[in-house]
């Protein structure tokens, strides 16, 4: 009874105090839609929470101001060897294919080399500027006039140069097995002994061993030295280019080529690749390469397809003997002293502060970029430790060339613009060759239609041989060292021929 009485009470107060008992309900309605409302607001704004900024889209990664300049983008880039060129390829590459400019590109992967470039060399070239090409970067011997034909006026020349005993050191290295001036030596302190007593010039590659900047100029590499000589040939080099390079001062180097270019600094920044490991390999260190297999076709090195365990080049110099082998490359050793005078005498002029300041950003943009990129803090690792085969540097000679990994659980635009930077050289090629000259999709034959054969072989508009027509087509060409070469798709496989092409 009592319970019924506190009942109608609270109705009574309810309803005549209080309000209406629609209200309440109206009331409690809404209550439920406002806490469902934000309750699906949290999960919406969860799913459609924008991705964290990507590193490589931060301030940073413009550097300091440049002032009112455009950007370079004709460019051309002589890659000398073993001067860590291959390093700044990679840079031309990378800024090339996210602005989708067109590349100079090899048929092959050198343009001719060590043959005088001919802009015949350049797949798709069609005469005298007749297609806009805006940077032309592979190996070659330098030949101005026929560079001229392929890249626009307004062309920023530059190259990079190296230091000739470290860079006979690097070249020992690497051609060990290919060039027979180094094949008979007992390691480089027995070459520069008594070069003579091994070096033919006549001998095929043998101009990896003597005067290899000079040979790269597109000068003559065995001319006896003379002062007259050498300032000629530098005052070519300098009449042509326009920045010339340190190895030894890479950084330096990379913070004169941006204000050069007025590029952004991330363009710049980059992580060392082709760089070669200080142990011996183990079996068959040229083998699957593709200076190995030149090697091969040469009959250089190991003999068939046996594979052969190849110890570390002796490397070990005197200082008696590091002289020897400055006065064996006279003339590279001249070059080096004049560029490397000139490049100093840039930096007076850009300033020695700002020089040390921009080279601290750059470390540190470096360091950023590989903490983010790389697994392991950035250390290079030995190819057949990196679990993507598609990055995994091509090997050279007989030393391991080393390469990076990625770091996992990147976001989609980090991961790309950080595998351009780690992306080996032949692989980034061939990348870009895909790009430019896409195969159009073989087209089915219908059941009882005889598909029409292409006789023997015919010459493709980028000046290649084609093996079976347009359609589905491979590409046959003489690489550098004369052998026959068949590319299929974007993979260069070498002939079993045992004749060459003439």
């Amino acid at each position: 009874m009592l319970f019924r009485r506190r009942a109608r009470m609270l109705r009574w107060l309810v309803c005549g105090r209080v309000g209406p008992t629609w209200m309440w309900k109206a009331l409690l309605v809404f209550v439920v839609i406002a806490s469902a409302g934000q309750l699906l607001g949290v999960i919406f704004n969860k799913s459609v929470q924008p991705a964290a900024r990507s590193i490589f889209s931060s301030p940073d990664a413009q550097g300091p101001s440049l002032g009112s300049c455009q950007p370079h983008t004709h460019i051309m880039f002589l890659k000398t060897h073993k001067t860590a060129s291959s390093t700044v390829l990679n840079m031309l590459y990378r800024f090339g294919e996210e602005r989708d400019l067109h590349f100079a590109l090899p048929l092959g992967y050198q343009l001719g080399y060590p043959l005088p470039f001919n802009a015949h060399r350049v797949k798709g070239y069609r005469g005298p500027r007749a297609v806009e090409f805006h940077i032309m970067g592979n190996h070659m011997r330098f030949n101005k006039l026929e560079v001229e034909k392929v890249m626009p006026a307004d062309t920023f020349y530059f190259s990079i140069i190296r230091d000739p005993v470290a860079l006979a050191e690097s070249s020992f290295a690497y051609y060990k097995e290919v060039a027979p001036a180094f094949r008979k030596t007992k390691g480089l302190g027995d070459f520069a002994d008594n070069p003579q007593k091994y070096y033919d010039p006549r001998l095929r590659n043998n101009h990896y061993a003597r005067n290899l900047l000079w040979f790269d100029f597109g000068l003559d590499h065995n001319a006896n030295f003379s002062i007259s000589l050498a300032q000629r040939g530098q005052t070519m080099i300098r009449q042509a280019f326009k920045l010339i390079l340190v190895s030894e001062y890479f950084d330096q180097s990379m913070i004169l080529l941006r204000h050069a270019l007025c590029w952004p600094l991330d363009a710049v920044v980059s992580f060392s690749l082709n760089a070669r490991q200080q142990k011996p390999t183990g079996i068959g260190g040229i083998s699957g390469s593709w200076v190995g297999k030149a090697a091969a076709a040469a009959g250089v090195g190991g003999r068939g397809a046996r594979l052969q365990a190849k110890a570390l080049p002796n490397l070990s110099l005197t200082e008696e003997q590091r002289e020897k082998l400055r006065q064996w490359n006279a003339l590279d050793w001249y070059l080096y002293k004049a560029f490397n005078q000139t490049f100093w005498e840039e930096i007076d002029r850009f300033g020695h502060a700002q020089m040390e300041q921009e080279v601290a950003l750059l470390r540190t943009r470096r360091e950023d970029l590989a903490r983010v990129c790389l697994r392991d803090g950035g250390k290079p690792v030995e190819a057949h430790r990196i679990r993507d085969k598609n990055i995994r540097p091509f090997q050279s000679g007989l030393i391991k060339i080393l390469g990076y990994e990625l770091q996992p659980g990147l976001d989609n635009a980090t991961r790309t613009a950080c595998l351009r930077m780690i992306r080996p050289e032949i692989q980034y090629k061939d990348v870009l060759d895909a790009k430019q000259f896409p195969r159009a999709p073989a087209i089915p034959a219908q059941p009882g239609q005889q598909v029409p054969m292409v006789a023997a072989a015919v010459l493709s508009r980028t000046g290649e041989r084609l093996i079976g027509g347009e359609a589905g087509a491979r590409t046959m060409e003489a690489d550098w060292d004369g052998s026959r070469l068949i590319r299929s798709n974007r993979t260069l496989i070498r002939g079993q021929e045992k004749g060459r092409l003439r």
